[in-house]
């Protein structure tokens, strides 16, 4: 199938061939044409699918066909973050004919006065976080009662950041007829109540079962004791090429390990929630473009960022749940790339290990640690191999760790 198979005008297949893009993607096959006919979208695909465009395209269509008012908005996508905000954002100024329709980003971090000026030139289409929206919605008068059609993005990861509340209020900003599409990497049961509340009848589409790790991805764990985990980065770094984006569990710890890279020698940025928009866009730019080759992250770019050519993804801290590591390691291996993906397991991350395992469908093999770097065997060196909570590494032979 082609995107000219889809109906599409003239104008945005040519914005459409412009980004170089021919073929659609199966999450892009599956609900642009219902999105098209005016039906409600219920979208899991795994990240990297092209879920973005998905969405993007029937908007974009919709504003060309002329169902959008002058000087109303008319589309509204809410998104988890900041970033994956802005590269929503990106997305539909790629796709959009030039002076076709204004697009307006609201994101915390950001002034307020431009994103103002923006709505006041009659933007049509809103790309929003929850909690800057809602200050618009309850300060600066902006009204939403003619929005026909709302896209909530990620909504797994709404639920998991507690944005859920913010998203209920805003629902109640919007006109109650209109065309919904939600889309998520995950289905978890939780999600069941806000698919209820905003959607009707909705088509159900799915390139993949929730949870799957794409293809393309080349697992490895590392049995590491904690006091060696800065060694064994070190070791990845200069062993492994490419871009690599090194994923830590709290800010403290990727301000440290930040600083550790820098003085490793390589060059590095640092994002997480506590650096302040400009410092965050900086980061991403600056990776994106290749002027430093390590981007050390908090779980805020473990969702959406859509950036090519990354070739490593390193937990340096284990994911606080299993959808996580599905997420960090999606970061790699993007629109059927390949990459790697390294998981460090110190004493007492066992269980977590094994959950990753099951969700993503088979056994991580066991990455060779080098001489000198403390396996976390150090900790515990009277347990019995056969007692491991990983199980076998491969059939008879059980793994040397617990």
């Amino acid at each position: 199938m082609k995107f000219s198979d889809l109906g599409l005008s003239s104008e945005l297949l040519s914005q459409i061939e412009k980004m170089g893009y021919s073929e659609p993607t199966p999450i892009q096959q599956q609900s642009i044409p219902p999105a098209l006919q005016g039906r409600d979208i219920l979208g899991c695909a795994q990240t990297g699918t092209g879920k973005t465009a998905a969405f993007a395209i029937p908007i974009i269509e919709q504003i060309l066909a002329g169902k959008a008012r002058n000087a109303h908005p008319y589309a509204l996508v809410l998104a988890p973050t900041r970033e994956l905000a802005d590269q929503i954002r990106e997305t539909f100024s790629n796709l959009l004919p030039p002076g076709k329709a204004e697009v307006a980003l609201l994101v915390g971090g950001a002034a307020m006065q431009p994103q103002l000026k923006a709505l006041k030139r009659g933007a049509q289409i809103i790309v929003a976080t929850p909690g800057r929206l809602l200050d618009h919605l309850l300060r600066s008068g902006l009204v939403l009662d003619r929005i026909g059609l709302f896209v909530l993005d990620e909504a797994d990861r709404m639920l998991d950041m507690g944005f859920m509340p913010q998203v209920e209020r805003i629902l109640r900003y919007l006109p109650r007829e209109r065309q919904s599409l939600l889309f998520s990497a995950t289905m978890p049961p939780s999600l069941g109540m806000i698919e209820h509340r905003t959607l009707r009848d909705p088509v159900k589409v799915s390139v993949a079962p929730s949870g799957t790790a794409a293809e393309g991805i080349e697992h490895e764990v590392y049995a590491v004791d904690p006091r060696s985990k800065s060694e064994l980065l070190a070791h990845l770094l200069k062993t492994v090429p490419g871009p690599t984006l090194v994923f830590v569990k709290t800010k403290v710890g990727a301000e440290q390990v930040f600083q550790m890279v820098k003085g490793m020698g390589e060059k590095a940025e640092l994002l997480h929630g506590d650096r302040s928009q400009s410092e965050r866009n900086r980061a991403l730019e600056l990776f994106k473009e290749g002027a430093c080759r390590v981007l050390v992250a908090t779980d805020v770019a473990s969702r959406g960022l859509d950036i090519e050519g990354i070739a490593h993804v390193i937990n340096y801290d284990m994911p606080t749940d299993p959808e996580g590591y599905v997420h960090r390691s999606g970061r790699t291996a993007r629109a059927g790339a390949v990459g790697r993906a390294s998981l460090f397991v110190s004493f007492g991350e066992t269980t977590e290990l094994k959950v990753i395992e099951r969700m993503i469908g088979h056994q991580i093999e066991e990455g060779e640690i080098p001489s000198g770097i403390l396996t976390h065997t150090a900790l515990a060196p009277m347990l019995r191999p056969q007692a491991s909570a990983f199980g076998s590494r491969r059939r008879g032979a059980p793994r040397r760790y617990v």
